[in-house]
């Protein structure tokens, strides 16, 4: 049979559908067949590194087989990068070859993809076999296919392969259709126990447990947490983790200590195939959108059982707790207790390794490639439509070019479990909350621009003093080295036995202001703390304890508040009849730190049931970083040093009102005002820096309480912003810099550097391995 393989990715950068292709034909060839495969080619060169996001090809040498549609170029795609061709090129060379040779067969892998896979489907002349790899529940990008006329073309399938439910689950949600499942194949080489035979086996003399990640270091494939497991694991257990896929580089943005670890980077497949072989387990912690997982049928082909996250895909391959175990995803924690498990019971290990052998057997090329083999046939003998009527609809795509019942797209449920902790109705009210303070700002913003006239706003902008602006610029910058003089104080005092220097607060709290400018939710705090937590000893150990700094000075910004709210309302009439209410506003934060304070006390007479016990390790923490307060000294530097940040910001923002010329108007009452409501407006931000609602609060005193014209108000907010961005910027990126850390590394550590904590081993503590 003349067979043609169609890809729309390039062949140089092998994913697990270009992987699935060379296999495939390889097998056909094998058995008989003529195969020719259409697929991009990116040679090894510069403009193939510069149009794939600076990565290089592989230099992989076309097979005669092979007839190249041209370059690629890398896009962004379902959390990872897809590289596929350009229209021009690629579609001129794909229909020639399919004028030119005549095959008896074209089968399109991912025929929904652009923009070969697309063409195809109209222009074959040949029937049509169509092979589904991607698991995705993206409305948008399916919905945007669907409008661009998917379902119609893809009727011109004759046969629909998926290689997974999860895979064929897209189809019917997205695009109807009736779908054969077949697998992805692995080569197997030899019997279950020729391959456990070729296993290196664990001993007493050397109990490490060997790990094995193969993936990206993207975030889809859930490398942080697999990091995050390990870090655990290696303090109870010896272990190993071996890393394809991903350089030191890419490790380092999210471990701190890198002992136990080592990342390859790309690898051929020979020695892909021999660290399987080696691992006493192959890790795969994705997070979502896998479809079939071929690593873990590799790893079953060399005995090797798996730990995998519990989605879609691998839940299709895995049989849990015989040839691998599913723990749910993102769950750092569930991973390493699984990890430590197999380490612990190797009798376990060694039986699921076996199960692993015996399950590769189901995967074999030759088995996966007749089932493909059959589609084939089954596709060719379908013909065509008997009547003229019907034949136009299969032409123009109306109707179904398997001659079955036409089977439309049927709304299906998730097959995603809901990530740990994670409640779909509140999420859906937080998106919905967040939606709405977005567009109410967006809202708001346009009606204050019709309202007061962008003229009159830009008038404002223009006459401010440019001097002043710059001096309040370099106050704010002054407020924050004086922060963390204060911070400094709390922190030598909450770890008495490290050596904290003045410049680990100084990097900590600039790097933290510009994450808080940068980042939503005010993730500025945690990465502050995790700056200095990596400077002044282990991570795992000291992280808790900076953290629970942070409360000294919440406590302190509190008190700085108080102060200006008492300002506030000392200097204008508009809150006449409303000082109540604010004041237990005020007062509400000051009762839950109290509460966080006084509730290890309280937990010390409960049932130490799990949940309690890590309640009370992470107040005991918290109650560590307020040990300034009992520290005179440096309890006074601390509070001193953070009381006057706040005044030097204070006078930063009266500075601005001299700038714009409204000082008489409002003065010193009104800065404090100002201050108050920028900083209670943002304790969670509703948008990125809090923008629409900062001016909307600048507005709201300013011009309300202090008779500042709108158009003043407003672009005295604008500036003021700019003030603080400015400040974050010029303070941070130096110290970033100087860090060693980029933007991203700084994000990825804080999104998943909580320390994960495993029960003590069976035994008692004497069974465990240090770090």
């Amino acid at each position: 049979m003349r067979i043609a393989l169609v890809s729309p990715y390039s062949w140089t950068y092998p994913g697990g559908v270009t992987r699935h292709i060379e296999a495939l034909a390889g097998q056909f060839l094998r058995d008989g067949h003529e195969v020719r495969v259409l697929a991009p080619f990116d040679p090894p060169d510069r403009r193939a590194a510069r149009t794939h996001r600076g990565h290089a090809p592989e230099p992989r040498e076309a097979p005669d087989y092979l007839r190249s549609l041209g370059r690629t170029i890398g896009f962004p795609a379902n959390g990872a990068v897809s590289n596929c061709a350009p229209p021009a090129a690629a579609l001129s060379e794909l229909r020639r070859a399919l004028q030119e040779e005549r095959y008896d067969v074209v089968h399109v892998h991912e025929p929904v993809a652009p923009v070969v896979g697309w063409d195809v489907l109209a222009t074959s002349p040949a029937p049509l076999v169509g092979t589904f790899h991607c698991y995705s529940d993206s409305r948008l990008s399916n919905n945007v296919a669907v409008f661009l006329g998917a379902r119609r073309r893809l009727n011109h399938l004759k046969a629909r392969i998926a290689v997974s439910e999860a895979a064929a689950w897209t189809g019917r949600r997205f695009y109807g259709g009736q779908y054969r499942i077949i697998p992805n194949g692995v080569e197997v080489a030899g019997t279950p126990e020729e391959i456990i035979a070729l296993r290196p086996r664990r001993s007493a003399a050397d109990p490490t447990l060997r790990l094995l990640f193969v993936g990206q270091a993207v975030e889809r494939k859930g490398l942080p947490i697999l990091l995050r497991a390990f870090e655990a694991l290696r303090v109870q257990v010896p272990a190993t983790l071996t890393i394809i896929g991903s350089t030191p580089e890419d490790v380092a943005q999210v471990l701190e200590d890198p002992t136990g670890v080592r990342a390859l980077g790309r690898v051929d497949d020979a020695t892909k195939q021999r660290e399987l072989r080696l691992a006493d387990a192959l890790c795969a912690p994705s997070l979502g959108g896998e479809s079939f997982g071929m690593v873990l049928t590799e790893a079953f082909a060399a005995g090797t059982p798996v730990v995998a996250s519990d989605i879609a895909g691998y839940r299709d391959v895995v049989r849990n707790g015989t040839d691998g175990l599913l723990v749910p995803r993102a769950d750092a924690t569930a991973l390493a207790e699984a990890l430590r498990d197999l380490a612990l019971r190797p009798e376990r290990h060694e039986a699921m390794g076996r199960e692993a052998a015996l399950s590769a057997q189901r995967y074999a090329w030759p088995h996966v490639a007749a089932e493909v083999m059959d589609t084939y046939e089954r596709a060719i003998a379908v013909g065509e439509p008997v009547t003229v009527p019907h034949r136009l609809a299969v032409k123009v795509g109306a109707l179904p070019a398997d001659l079955e019942p036409r089977r439309p797209p049927v709304r299906l449920p998730s097959l995603e479990p809901a990530l740990p902790g994670s409640h779909p109705r509140r999420s859906l009210a937080r998106k919905v909350a967040l939606g709405l303070a977005g567009a109410g700002a967006t809202v708001g913003a346009v009606v204050a621009l019709n309202r007061i006239g962008l003229d009159r706003i830009t008038d404002s902008l223009v006459t401010s003093s440019p001097p002043w602006v710059l001096l309040a610029l370099g106050i704010m910058c002054l407020s924050m080295a004086v922060r963390a003089v204060a911070w400094h104080a709390i922190l030598r005092a909450a770890l008495p036995h490290a050596h904290v220097k003045r410049r680990d607060a100084f990097q900590g709290t600039t790097i933290g202001v510009l994450m808080s400018a940068t980042l939503p939710a005010r993730l500025g705090e945690p990465a502050r703390a995790m700056i200095v937590a990596r400077r002044v000893g282990r991570p795992r150990e000291t992280l808790p304890v900076v953290l629970g700094t942070l409360v000294s000075q919440t406590i302190l910004n509190i008190v700085a508040l108080l102060v200006l709210g008492v300002t506030m309302f000392a200097t204008s009439s508009y809150f006449d009849g409303h000082h109540g209410d604010l004041a237990l506003f005020a007062a509400a934060p000051i009762a839950v730190l109290l509460l966080v304070v006084a509730a290890p006390m309280v937990l010390r007479g409960a049932r130490p049931w799990g949940w309690v016990r890590k309640v009370r390790a992470a107040l005991h923490s918290v109650r560590a970083g307020l040990t300034v307060f009992r520290r005179p000294r440096l309890g006074a530097t601390a509070t001193f040093a953070q009381l006057f940040a706040w005044v030097l910001q204070w006078l930063s923002c009266y500075v601005l009102l001299v700038a714009f010329g409204v000082d008489e108007t409002a003065g010193l009452g009104a800065a404090a005002a100002v201050l108050f409501a920028v900083n209670v407006t943002a304790v969670l931000p509703a948008t990125p820096s809090n923008l629409g609602v900062f001016q909307a609060a600048c507005v709201a005193v300013l011009s309300g309480a202090y008779g500042v014209s709108a158009a003043d108000a407003l672009g005295y907010g604008i500036v003021l912003q700019v003030v603080e961005i400015a400040t974050a910027v010029l303070m941070g990126a130096p110290a970033l810099v100087k860090e060693g850390l980029s933007w991203k590394d700084v994000r990825l550590r804080t999104m998943h550097y909580a320390p994960v904590e495993l029960s003590p081993l069976p035994g008692g503590p004497s069974q465990g391995h240090p770090a």
